[in-house]
């Protein structure tokens, strides 16, 4: 048994904080995979470096709309794969490195899996039995897969078997030319505007009406319609059974019951599918509970406003969480905030001596106020804070402006490109409750709305008290808030 000061689990952003503050302690880190978790691996970095080229791809296919001849990009797969992935994986060995180098003298990396055996205590894969005197779980989620006839969930993401997750699809050796994606979250729009936009006949089975139904149901409606004129989409529509031959995989289709479309096919052939159903915090492969811990929902860690982990409702004294393990926002800048937090935590909890003896005064606080995230589709999709369902839930008298994006002489420039803002507001305070975007480069005008809410601006005061760029597409978040009716 090996005992130390401080054990790490997980490279994300877990690994951020890990710096002079505790170059004295004895420290272990534990990764089974890849450092730099999934953000830089196979997510929010690499996705993105494949969703520059596909949306230049597809406006020089659409072209026309603007006048101008349209041409069709043919795809270098294993030159755009190179690019991105020489970049990504020369990170992932630097921090791996950096890590386990001399300069490191007081850390040690364990490559392997581990999970809880007590409350402070952990076993490897290969039997050792490890302890520290504070813990820090950055463990981070996976990929969750459904129950479907004939998949074999043992072989998926493996080199030889068609059927495959956010965690390889990047990788594979050859572009499929038929390919179904199975969801209709963010993953899998992401995704779906990737491989359709690079030549890819590609199929979405969505279960329900809307694609991206967890946002606000007005977006989501926007996006769905923009979405489905482009792409082709099973609604109500789900896997019943997967069976390959010869590397061609045929899925039987059934209804979903949530307004299936008529005319659904009963099989769909394809070169291959992806799975992207939604990712599961990875505390059962820990045995987090049978450590103790509380879980939130059957899957998350439970943490306090500290993130310290919690037992029984009470913190776990020297144990922290942070990222997709405990978050109920499985979003990096949400992971890298709450790294913060820990590390501040994890340092006055040191500096008081025994694990869990520093005063409540001295901790930090976490801050998920204005939480905002993005869908990097197409078009893309931006949102912060309340849907109008749940701002009308809360109680608020709400006011709301929904204004397109062809109402602005930026968007007459885009040839009257589709989308809209929607901003909603309290009546009385002037408040902004959340904004939900739907659109070109949704993710960037969204941050003007952001801030507003981070530093309670009133809504009329960002309209009236500042300029705003003419004719520049900004116009439309001010026009929006221009909207709103407020109590005199």
């Amino acid at each position: 048994m090996t005992h130390y000061d401080l054990l790490l689990i997980g490279t994300g952003s877990g690994n951020m904080f890990l710096d002079k503050r505790f170059a004295g302690l004895k420290t272990a880190i534990a990764e089974e995979w890849h450092f730099g978790g999934t953000c830089l691996n196979v997510g929010c970095i690499p996705t993105k470096m494949f969703v520059y080229p596909a949306t230049l791809a597809e406006q020089a296919t659409q072209a026309e709309r603007y006048n101008l001849t349209p041409t069709h990009p043919e795809v270098d797969w294993t030159g755009l794969q190179e690019r991105i992935f020489s970049r990504i994986d020369a990170i992932e060995s630097g921090g791996r490195e950096y890590r386990s180098s001399d300069r490191q003298p007081n850390v040690t990396v364990v490559p392997e899996h581990v999970h809880f055996t007590g409350e402070k205590t952990v076993r490897t894969a290969s039997g050792e039995e490890i302890t520290a005197d504070r813990i820090v779980i950055a463990a981070g989620a996976h990929p969750f897969i459904p129950d479907i006839a004939g998949l074999d969930t043992a072989r998926i993401d493996t080199d030889e078997y068609p059927v495959f997750t956010s965690n390889t699809v990047m990788r594979r050796a050859e572009q499929p030319r038929r390919l179904v994606i199975i969801g209709s979250g963010i993953v899998a729009m992401e995704f779906a505007h990737v491989f359709a936009a690079l030549g890819t006949e590609v199929t979405v089975l969505a279960r329900g009406p809307r694609l991206l139904g967890n946002i606000d149901e007005e977006a989501a409606d926007e996006f769905t319609r923009i979405f489905d004129s482009s792409h082709a989409v099973l609604h109500g529509a789900q896997a019943k059974q997967i069976d390959i031959t010869d590397g061609e995989v045929t899925l039987t289709i059934e209804p979903s019951g949530r307004l299936a479309e008529a005319d659904l096919p009963e099989t769909i052939t394809a070169d291959g599918v992806l799975v992207a159903t939604g990712r599961i915090p990875n505390t059962a492969e820990l045995d987090a509970e049978a450590a103790g811990f509380d879980i939130t929902d059957g899957k998350r860690l439970s943490v306090d406003e500290h993130q310290r982990v919690l037992s029984a409702g009470q913190p776990v004294p020297g144990i922290f969480a942070l990222g997709d393990i405990s978050s109920p926002h499985q979003l990096k800048h949400v992971a890298n905030h709450e790294a913060k937090i820990v590390g501040r935590n994890l340092a006055a909890d040191v500096a008081a001596g025994a694990p869990g003896s520093a005063r409540t005064d001295d901790l930090a606080t976490v801050n998920h106020h204005a939480v905002p995230g993005a869908v990097f589709s197409s078009p893309q999709v931006a949102y912060v804070g309340m849907t109008e369902a749940q701002a009308a839930d809360a109680g608020h008298d709400v006011t709301i402006k929904v204004q397109k994006f062809s109402d602005v002489a930026y968007g007459w420039a885009m040839a009257d490109d589709p989308g809209i803002v929607k901003i909603i507001a309290d009546r009385k305070t002037r408040h902004i409750l959340g904004a939900h975007i739907v659109g070109h480069e949704a993710s960037m005008l969204i941050q003007p709305l952001i801030q507003a809410m981070a530093f309670g601006q009133k809504a009329d005061e960002v309209a009236t008290g500042q300029y705003w760029i003419h004719p520049a597409l900004p116009e439309v978040i001010e026009n929006a808030l221009l909207g709103l009716e407020f109590n005199d």
